[in-house]
């Protein structure tokens, strides 16, 4: 497993939420380090197979020498695409955790860390047409206050993307120090790090569509899972944890499922057991994790 890569979040709960079938077909969408993947080929026999994706190039170096395993480079809102391209229509269980990998947070050239000066860039795959620059330098003052609204939580929204245009307007805004010099009356010294995270996330999440991926990838999962099938599923902030747990509810991600005539719903999944989130022990070897909320569902 490469702890240095990424040290996978609820590695044992994760796995065992997808109850395993020795012979069964499971998808690990975030394969990163390969921990998660790792954990379900040692579960997995002779006639099980593993199918994994990742959009970003760096996760190729970590690819598992098994007879047993695939790694597809493409981002999981294809799922279905690319399951079909290798003849699979069904599987027995879908793993995702959402969150950032410890590496892109510890590449510094990437973009993605407050803790590194380097270029606007926060694409977790390099092939995107759209970085974090684009959305800093190009976007309507309007669609920058929608951003840092939405994804990031900020009151000061405006405030912050009225900086941004007023700023760039004298000189386009390239790096993640001048974002930070431009944004530096809105940093107090007690609260920097946590408004600076905020800002981050929001243009992280603009940046790779995490949202729309994250919805397209949910819409999918019906079609592919039996009955019985498994989502185990890992998110880091509010607004995900919200879409995953009301999808789980209800299919959708807005409203409320339609009802027969008899008063009944007819929904894809129940969920397995309740929230669960990491130990006190796994946050402080890997204080990453603190955000992590996991939730497990089956198809019915």
């Amino acid at each position: 497993m490469n702890k240095s890569y990424h040290n996978p979040v609820l590695l044992k709960e994760t796995v065992d939420g997808l109850a395993i079938k020795e012979d069964g077909v499971y998808v690990d969408v975030t394969f990163g380090g390969g921990g998660h993947s790792r954990e379900i080929l040692r579960r997995l026999g002779a006639e099980g197979r593993l199918y994994a994706f990742d959009q970003d190039e760096d996760a190729l170096s970590n690819a598992i020498d098994d007879e047993r395993f695939t790694l597809i480079n493409e981002n999981f809102m294809y799922i279905k695409r690319f399951l079909r391209f290798y003849g699979v229509k069904r599987v027995d269980g879908i793993l995702g955790d959402f969150g950032v990998s410890s590496h892109q947070f510890d590449e510094g050239s990437r973009g993605f860390s407050t803790r590194f000066d380097a270029g606007l860039d926060m694409r977790m795959s390099q092939k995107s047409p759209l970085s974090a620059y684009e959305v800093v330098n190009t976007y309507e003052q309007v669609d920058l206050r929608r951003v840092l609204s939405l994804y990031g939580e900020l009151r000061n929204a405006p405030a912050i993307a009225r900086a941004i245009v007023e700023a760039r307007e004298q000189s386009p805004i390239k790096t993640t120090n001048q974002l930070k010099e431009v944004l530096s009356r809105f940093l107090p010294k007690f609260k920097e790090q946590k408004i600076l995270a905020q800002i981050y996330q929001a243009i992280r999440i603009e940046v790779n569509q995490e949202v729309e991926v994250l919805k397209e990838f949910l819409l999918q999962t019906p079609d592919l899972l039996p009955e019985g099938g498994r989502l185990s599923l890992i998110s880091y902030h509010s607004l995900e944890d919200r879409l995953v747990k009301r999808f789980i509810r209800n299919g959708l991600f807005e409203g409320e499922p339609e009802k027969d005539l008899y008063g009944n719903v007819e929904v894809p999944f129940k969920k397995i057991g309740g929230l669960i989130v990491p130990s006190a022990g796994e946050i402080q070897e890997n204080n990453r994790a603190r955000s992590a909320k996991l939730r497990i569902a089956e198809r019915i």
